[in-house]
């Protein structure tokens, strides 16, 4: 009988399922269920799904696989029908989606999916998703620190009694240096004072190639996504302890940790962030993603100043270009921008200084920040993630940098002073 049962083992244990309209069209999908759960998955219709959730076999899920595409909105309701069912049998969600609109992926999300992963799949993506699920969720009480690195969220407490001061990073052409800008300004502020410095963060907006939590030695933090995937049903407190603070010092609201539309959010989505982060912290840099996208005008109406870095070349002075003339059509308040010129040129360069100029006249535009070229210690610093006062605190970029923040808050300083 031992030999009988050794050709005829027990078939594996079915602990997931997909659930789509035609697995077939998730080729991906099914390779990836296979590694990690070899035989012990199945695939289920909508239809099926519903039907399946109702018998005792579906208590031995661990979680579906819903995968859609841009076919299966018109069938929305029966997909919201089968998230709703799961999460209330206790079984988790992730979605898989393939050129699914924003809003329809908000709602899946909203009703009940616990991840979310585009397709075509990411290597390893499903994979993650699964040890996410899988990874017991910490005491309410207990403070989240990052394995990496070690930094913990912000320890103080979110009591709205702040009046920030908005300042977006904006480059308008790729490799200008925007994040190290962004990063490097955040930190000069936060330690302006060893006893009285600025509350300070920085919210990096680009949620596709995100750089900040990198230049910080930060990991990317599974609670960014649930904030962007629900702003409405978050507060201030879950808004602050999605954060990560790098030497206790500065608060980072680091991108997603996988790569998700930059339309995924909508501007009131924006907006709320931006207000929570407003009435806790001083100072808020906002990295921002290089493309145009809806709610860059919500940005630009709550910003104080927006700062939009380019270079001495020809692709920067037709970017400006656009955007300028862009913000007029639209009666947008262009008027914020502020330009600033990466790799400027040196104090004996008359050459490039006049170039410079030449360049601001025929934009009509005028170059107010000038941030001379790091040269390797930059690149070097991003990589160490580490800003550039803690691995080269004499570089030339380094100086201007923190000339400008204690301009900015002895400017914010003023106006304070001013209104009271």
């Amino acid at each position: 009988m031992a030999n009988v049962a050794q050709l005829h083992p027990e078939p594996a244990p079915v602990v997931a399922c997909t659930v789509s309209r035609d697995v077939q069209n998730f080729d991906l999908l099914i390779e990836d269920m296979e590694a990690e759960l070899g035989e012990g998955w199945g695939d289920l219709s909508f239809g099926d799904a519903l039907v399946f959730f109702g018998q005792p076999e579906a208590a031995a899920l661990e979680f579906i696989a819903v995968a859609v595409d841009a076919d299966d909105e018109s069938n929305l309701a029966e997909i919201s029908e089968v998230v709703t069912a799961a999460r209330d049998k206790g079984i988790r969600v992730i979605l898989v989606a393939d050129q699914m609109s924003p809003a329809s992926l908000h709602q899946l999300l909203r009703l009940g999916a616990e991840d979310f992963v585009p397709y075509p799949l990411p290597e390893g993506a499903l994979h993650d998703a699964v040890d996410r699920l899988r990874r017991p969720a910490p005491p309410p009480s207990a403070v989240t620190v990052a394995p990496e690195t070690g930094q913990a969220p912000p320890a103080f407490k979110a009591k709205g009694d702040r009046d920030g001061v908005i300042l977006p990073v904006h480059g308008l052409a790729g490799g200008v240096g925007a994040t190290s800008f962004a990063v490097n300004l955040a930190w000069e502020l936060a330690t302006l004072s060893k006893t009285d410095a600025p509350r300070v963060c920085v919210i990096d907006l680009d949620f596709q190639f995100g750089s900040v939590a990198t230049y910080l030695d930060l990991p990317r933090r599974d609670q960014v996504f649930e904030i962007l995937s629900d702003t409405a049903s978050i507060d201030s407190d879950a808004f602050v302890q999605s954060m990560l603070s790098f030497n206790d010092k500065l608060h980072v609201f680091t991108s997603p940790a996988d790569m998700l539309p930059l339309d995924f959010v909508t501007a009131e989505d924006i907006n709320r962030l931006l207000a929570m982060a407003r009435a806790n912290f001083d100072f808020i840099i906002v990295d921002m993603p290089k493309t145009i996208v809806q709610w860059t005008e919500t940005v630009l109406n709550q910003a104080h100043v927006y700062f939009a870095l380019i270079e001495l070349d020809m692709r920067s002075a037709q970017n400006a270009l656009r955007l300028v003339r862009a913000l007029k059509a639209e009666n947008l308040p262009h008027e914020k921008l502020r330009f600033a010129l990466n790799r400027a040129p040196g104090f004996t360069d008359l050459s490039g200084k006049s170039r410079a100029k030449r360049l601001a006249e025929s934009l009509s535009i005028e170059i107010e920040v000038m941030l001379p070229d790091a040269g390797k210690p930059l690149t070097q610093s991003n990589d160490h993630g580490l800003p550039l006062s803690e691995n080269a605190a004499k570089n030339p970029l380094r100086k201007e940098i923190q000339k400008l923040a204690r301009q900015i808050n002895d400017l914010n300083k003023a106006v304070e002073t001013a209104r009271k």
